[in-house]
């Protein structure tokens, strides 16, 4: 008699793409027992690629157990699970050889596919984090364990070392990072000529220009899947992008007023030339001690005001949504902000990072403090 099998599968990518692994398991549904875990380190790949891997690899181990078995597929990533149900699309040409792929395992009647929060698939996450982990110290993974060798559901895979000797220990499972996709506003007015616009102006909407890269990214965001919360900064530029894009993912958006752009003080408005020749004392104080207080003319914000409240925003986002993927939506000096402190490196370092309108960039934060610049400044999404 053939038996219900449940594969749980996840994948990841630290950089999307990156290094990249996949993990799962595969479970008797009366039990809870895990009947088979697979896992391996793929090399640099997008988190899309290693989640189908992932997903094509249970489909293999159950299979193994049983060739007339029904499965049901359980995965955190709502794009695999709504494209291998039919309810998606598949546009990317990339992922159409590996959903076919993964059609062929078991005829399509016999599987069926389920949408799990994060925090219920621990088990295959924890794998496609050691297979990345693994690969990150350079050692080999490609590990495959039966019921037969698993002595309990929860005893880890471990890495292989290049002459295929288990190593002495296993790196410590810090659980999964929280990710910050870091997205600049799509442009307004002042974008192109290259003014002075932050929280102390006149709070200008999205340009045509703008509302396209919003609309361009919410459909780039959509087709990866994993952004699960929207935070933005209050000013309007910002609200109008976020909308945009949670109104394609299904989200609220919530503001943070940590978020928001520097107070430019007299210099809103005014192009660099503009400041140079009218304020050029100031100008030069403020850009020679952005690790001090120096701020621009009348009154506005220096470099070290906005770190700190930055800062307290990503801490205080941390904690609220810890293990997640959450977008926010913000602007240059917030951003760059957060890649500085991330990459521990000086505040001028500031001056020489490039953040374009509708830019995406992304930091990846640990349990052990340790944080992750995974991408800085992509626009391919705009293309």
């Amino acid at each position: 008699m053939a038996h219900r099998l449940i594969v749980e599968a996840d994948g990841g990518s630290r950089g999307n793409p990156g290094p990249a692994g996949y993990g799962a398991v595969v479970l008797d549904p009366a039990t809870g027992e895990a009947l088979a875990e697979t896992a391996e380190y793929i090399g640099v790949a997008t988190n899309n690629v290693a989640e189908y891997q992932g997903l094509i690899a249970g489909l293999r181990a159950a299979k193994a157990l049983d060739p007339e078995a029904t499965v049901v597929v359980r995965m955190d990533s709502k794009l695999v699970v709504e494209q291998m149900s039919g309810r998606w699309q598949i546009k990317h040409p990339g992922m159409r050889p590996l959903a076919a792929e993964a059609r062929a395992v078991f005829p399509p009647s016999r599987v069926t596919y389920e949408w799990i929060p994060r925090e219920q698939n621990k088990h295959a996450d924890r794998l496609a984090n050691e297979a990345m982990d693994a690969g990150k110290a350079g050692r080999r993974w490609s590990a495959d364990r039966s019921s037969a060798a698993l002595g309990s559901a929860a005893e880890p895979l471990a890495p292989l070392d290049e002459d295929g000797a288990e190593p002495t220990a296993v790196p410590a499972d810090l659980g999964s990072p929280t990710t910050f996709v870091l997205l600049r506003h799509g442009e307004t007015a002042l974008t192109p000529q290259k003014r002075f616009s932050g929280s102390g102006g006149a709070d200008p909407e999205l340009s045509a220009a703008g509302h396209r890269q919003a609309a361009a990214t919410a459909a780039a965001l959509a087709a990866r899947g994993s952004v699960q919360a929207v935070v933005s900064s209050p000013l309007r530029r910002c609200r109008q992008t976020a909308e945009t894009i949670a109104a394609r993912l299904g989200l609220d958006v919530r503001v943070d007023d940590g978020l928001r752009e520097t107070d430019f003080g007299a210099w809103e408005g005014l192009t660099f030339a503009e400041v140079r020749e009218r304020h050029r004392a100031d100008l030069d104080a403020w850009l020679a001690s952005a690790d001090a207080d120096a701020a621009p003319t009348g009154g506005g914000e220096s470099f070290a005001a906005v770190a700190r409240r930055v800062a307290l925003a990503r801490d205080e986002l941390i904690a609220r949504y810890a293990g997640g993927t959450v977008l926010l939506v913000t602007h240059v000096t917030p951003a760059k902000t957060l890649v500085r402190l991330a990459l521990g490196a000086p505040p001028e370092s500031m001056f020489r990072m490039e953040l374009a309108a509708a830019s995406l960039s992304a930091v990846a934060y640990y349990g052990d403090g340790n944080a992750s610049v995974r991408l800085l400044n992509d626009t391919s999404h705009l293309r």
